[in-house]
């Protein structure tokens, strides 16, 4: 059963309150977005995300709905804040990555509000620890404007097709070059590495390939270590939507089944890298 919180001082109600069975499902989202030391928090009542941000040019987005959670409540229009990323895992597997079988780490976690910490109260096996995480001013994050009207191309794409791609390419390859098209090669990922050129093609027809939706030929390049990150929300995933805009921004959606076949969503924005010239391609 999920812990309940002592009430506040004074008679104040939590801004967030939030309690899940098993704070393996929180965890496990958080740590494939764990490329920073600093996330900031936004949670409404539809649920909770997590923002990472590097050099201006990648953002990760870990959602979580409320529906996940046994308790989820939201007492503001929004509740916003930054808080240390690996404190926070490292407070949210205090009992160990792995539990005994049949035991899981029950998690309530409170919010008082602007200035205060973050509250975990944490048990498994009748054990309970509170930990408090400070919270800072958050920062202002990048827009990446995503909505479905500036989206230049769309691919759905089973994740072992992606897995697979990012085992065989040469990764000592400074760039990824992904081309979409409503022609051949439709999908196609290209590294240049101390081997040569390698490239993977993807026919539209494709087992592996769920929706496609491209309305014109684009090539850009991303920089690998940018998108390395995104590997470990790959790793956890079954489905991957790749979409881009007219710009070359890159967005990778993961959808992520955990342990109770609950689905969430991770999200990576990725700036390209460069402009292809025709004489390259």
């Amino acid at each position: 059963m999920p812990l309940s919180a002592p009430p506040p001082a004074s008679g104040e109600r939590y801004a967030l309150s939030a309690s899940l069975d098993n704070a393996r499902h929180l965890s496990s989202l958080l740590r494939a977005v764990h490329f920073q030391d600093y996330a900031t928090c936004f949670a409404t009542a539809s649920g909770l995300r997590v923002t990472v941000e590097d050099a201006k040019c990648i953002q990760a987005n870990a959602f979580i709905q409320a529906e996940i959670f046994q308790e989820f409540s939201v007492q503001e229009e929004s509740v916003i804040f930054r808080i240390s990323l690996s404190v926070l895992l490292d407070c949210l597997t205090i009992f160990g990555t792995s539990s005994l079988p049949g035991t899981s780490t029950a998690l309530r976690m409170c919010y008082r509000g602007y200035g205060y910490p973050l509250m975990l109260f944490l048990e498994e096996g009748g054990v309970v620890t509170v930990c408090k995480i400070n919270t800072q001013e958050p920062e202002e994050l990048l827009d990446f404007d995503f909505c479905s009207t500036k989206v230049v191309n769309k691919i759905i794409l089973q994740s072992e097709g992606l897995r697979e791609a990012f085992a065989e390419l040469d990764m000592t390859s400074e760039v990824l070059q992904i081309t979409l098209s409503p022609d051949k090669p439709y999908f196609r990922l290209s590294t240049f590495g101390n081997a040569g050129s390698a490239h993977l093609d993807y026919p539209r027809d494709s087992d592996l390939m769920e929706a496609f939706h491209c309305n014109q030929t684009q090539t850009n390049r991303y920089k690998i270590s940018l998108l390395k990150p995104s590997t470990k929300a790959l790793a956890l995933s079954c489905k991957v939507s790749i979409r881009t805009d007219a710009q070359g921004f890159l967005s990778l959606q993961y959808m992520i089944r955990n342990e109770d076949g609950q689905i969430c969503f991770v999200e990576y924005y990725c700036c390209p890298d460069e402009n292809i010239t025709e004489a390259e391609l």
